[in-house]
C-alpha cells in the first residue's frame, strides 16, 4: 500500500527520531495550512479545470520459484525512472502513472504506459532472476518472509514505523476470519506490505467536492468487489479481499489498553458523509496525532494573500499518514486543484482488468452524482462502510444495503444485481463525458464479463487452487495457481477469459 505518493510531498525525510517541540510545531503549522486551504477553497474559480485520472500500480518481486524477492531497491537503480518508487517491503514497487486528461482515450494510454513499463522493469529485473506481480496478495507469500528484516531501509519508513509502534505500545495483532482463521503478531508495520493496490486519482471541480467524494463513497463497494483479487494470506483462504483487513490492523497504531479517548483507526473508510472538502482535511489533522514532523519554510497565509497558490506541504505531508479508503488530496500545481485517490481496489489480474475497474468506478460515481444529496440522506453512512467490509469478505456474493431513489425502505440486495444496474447508469453517464465512446464500451464490456460468468480474480484464484488441491498439497497447488495466473497475465487476456480448468 502506497506511502509514497503520500510521504514524500516535497518534504525529505532525512531522519527517524523528533523531539515533542517539533510535533508541537508541525502541528501548529498544520492548523496554519488549514486556515489558508479554508481561504483558497474560498477564492473564485480556485480549482476549476479539465478533468483528469493517474494511477499508482505496487507489485511483488518473485524469484523463478516465485517466492518473493526483496531487491526493490537493486532493480530500482538499474531502471532508473523517477517514476518508479521503491515501497514499504523490500520485494514491493511502485509504478507512478503519468496523468491522463480525462477525454479520448485516457485508460488506453495508461495501459499502455502500464504495460510498457512492466516490460521494462522485468527487462532489468530479469538478470537478478526476479519479475514482477500485480496481485493483491502473493499466494506463495510465507510468514518467515516477513518482519523487520524485509523493510526497506529509507528514513521515511524508519520514521513511519516507530512513530506507529510507539503510539500503539504493543506488537500489532491480526485476526481475519473466513473459512479458514488467521491469529499473528507482528512486532512492526512490515505485514502492511504484504498488500498490493491499483490506485486512481481523479480530479474532480473543487466547489462540488463533497458531492463527487459521497458518490465514490457510496459506490466503492460495488467496484471493490467486482475488482477482488486477494484472496489468501499464509496458505489461508480468507475474505475475496484480504487486504482490506490485513491493512487496517497492520498498522492500526491505537494502544488496546488506554482507557482515555482513543483516536480512531489510521485506516477507515470514513467518519460520516462529507459535508465539504475542508472538513476531510480538518478532520484528518483533529483526529490523528502527527506521525513525521517534518517542516518547510513556507508561511502560507502571505502566499495566499499574494494571489498564489501555497504548496501546504505539512497538511499533505500529515494527510499522507492517514489511510483513509478514499482520500482527500490537495495539489498545488496547475492553479490549484482537488482530487480524489480511491486507494482500495487490489493490484491486477491485468493491465486491461485494472482500467476497467478505474473506468467503471469513475462512471457508476457520476451516475449516482446527481442524486447523491438524495440518496446520502435515506442511506445513514455506516450502512456504507457496512457495504465496504461485506464486499471485501464476499466479493461478489456479498450482499449490500443500497439506496434508491424512488424507494421508501432500505433492504439488503445481492450486490451482484446492483452491479447489473449500474452498469448502464454508469455507461450513459460516461458517454456525456469527453472520453470515446470505444473506450467505454470496450472496458466495460470487461465489468459485464465479470458479473456474467461470476468470476472475479478472487474467484478464479480459489477455484484454481481449490481444484489443484485435490491432487497436490496446499503449498504446490498455491504455487501451481500462482503460475498460471502469472502466464494469463503476460497475454494482458481479461481475467473473465481466462480459462477456469487448471
Amino acid at each position: 500500500m502506497s506511502h509514497e505518493g503520500d510521504v514524500a510531498v516535497g518534504l525529505s525525510i532525512e531522519k527517524s527520531e523528533f523531539t515533542a517541540k517539533e510535533f508541537e510545531r508541525f502541528a501548529a503549522k498544520v492548523r496554519t495550512d488549514l486556515k489558508a486551504l479554508s481561504r483558497l477553497l474560498e477564492r473564485p474559480g480556485f480549482g476549476v479545470g479539465e478533468s483528469s485520472i493517474g494511477a499508482e500500480v505496487e507489485f511483488y518481486i518473485v524469484d523463478p520459484d516465485l517466492r518473493v524477492l526483496p531487491i526493490n531497491t537493486d532493480i530500482a537503480a538499474r531502471v532508473n525512472d523517477p517514476q518508479l518508487t521503491v515501497e514499504l517491503n523490500r520485494f514491493n514497487l511502485e509504478y507512478n502513472l503519468s496523468p491522463q486528461a480525462f477525454n479520448g482515450d485516457p485508460f488506453a494510454r495508461t495501459e499502455q504506459e502500464l504495460l510498457a513499463a512492466i516490460h521494462r522493469i522485468n527487462q532489468q529485473a530479469a538478470p537478478l532472476n526476479g519479475e514482477l506481480v500485480p496481485i493483491g496478495i502473493l499466494p506463495t507469500l510465507r510468514q518467515s518472509d516477513m518482519g523487520a528484516h524485509v523493510m526497506t531501509d529509507v528514513p521515511r519508513y524508519h520514521a513511519l514505523s516507530k512513530a506507529l509502534i510507539r503510539q500503539r505500545g504493543e506488537p500489532f495483532s491480526i485476526h481475519i476470519g473466513g473459512n479458514d482463521v488467521i491469529n499473528l503478531e507482528a512486532d512492526d508495520v512490515y505485514m502492511e506490505g504484504a498488500n498490493t493496490s491499483f490506485q486512481l486519482h481523479w480530479r474532480v471541480p473543487a466547489d462540488r467536492f463533497a458531492d463527487y467524494f459521497n458518490a465514490v463513497q457510496l459506490v466503492t463497494p460495488i467496484a471493490l468487489a467486482l475488482a477482488s483479487n486477494s484472496p489468501s494470506l499464509f496458505g489461508h483462504h480468507l475474505w475475496d479481499e484480504t487486504r482490506i483487513a490485513l491493512f487496517k490492523q497492520s498498522i492500526d497504531s491505537r494502544s488496546p489498553n488506554h482507557k482515555t479517548w482513543r483516536h480512531p483507526p489510521r485506516v477507515y473508510y470514513g467518519n460520516g458523509w462529507a459535508r465539504s472538502a475542508w472538513e476531510l482535511f480538518a478532520a484528518s489533522a483533529s483526529l490523528y496525532p502527527p506521525i513525521i514532523p517534518a517542516m518547510s519554510d513556507e508561511d502560507p497565509m502571505a502566499v495566499v494573500d499574494r494571489g498564489e497558490v501555497p504548496t501546504l506541504a505539512e497538511l499533505r505531508l500529515h494527510q499522507g499518514t492517514t489511510w483513509p479508503w478514499n482520500r482527500a488530496i490537495f495539489d498545488h500545481t496547475e492553479g490549484g486543484h482537488l482530487r480524489i485517490e480511491l486507494r482500495s481496489m487490489p493490484a491486477g489480474p491485468t493491465a486491461v482488468d485494472m482500467c476497467a475497474n478505474g473506468l467503471f468506478v469513475i462512471g457508476a460515481a457520476l451516475a449516482v452524482l446527481d442524486d447523491i444529496q438524495h440518496l446520502t440522506s435515506i442511506l445513514p453512512f455506516h450502512y456504507t462502510e457496512h457495504n465496504f467490509y461485506r464486499a471485501a469478505k464476499y466479493g461478489i456474493g456479498a450482499e449490500v444495503i443500497w439506496p434508491h431513489k424512488d424507494q421508501v425502505q432500505l433492504q439488503d440486495m445481492p450486490l451482484l444485481t446492483i452491479a447489473r444496474e449500474l452498469l448502464p447508469r454508469a455507461r450513459n453517464a460516461l458517454l456525456s463525458t469527453a472520453v470515446d465512446e470505444s473506450e467505454i464500451t470496450r472496458l466495460l464490456g470487461i465489468i459485464e464479463g465479470r458479473i456474467e460468468t461470476g468470476m472475479t480474480g478472487a474467484r478464479w484464484q480459489r477455484h484454481i487452487t481449490e481444484q489443484l488441491c485435490e491432487s497436490l498439497r496446499p503449498e504446490e497447488a498455491f504455487h501451481r495457481m500462482l503460475a498460471l495466473y502469472m502466464a494469463n497475465q503476460k497475454t494482458n487476456t481479461p481475467l473473465h477469459e481466462w480459462t477456469t480448468t487448471p
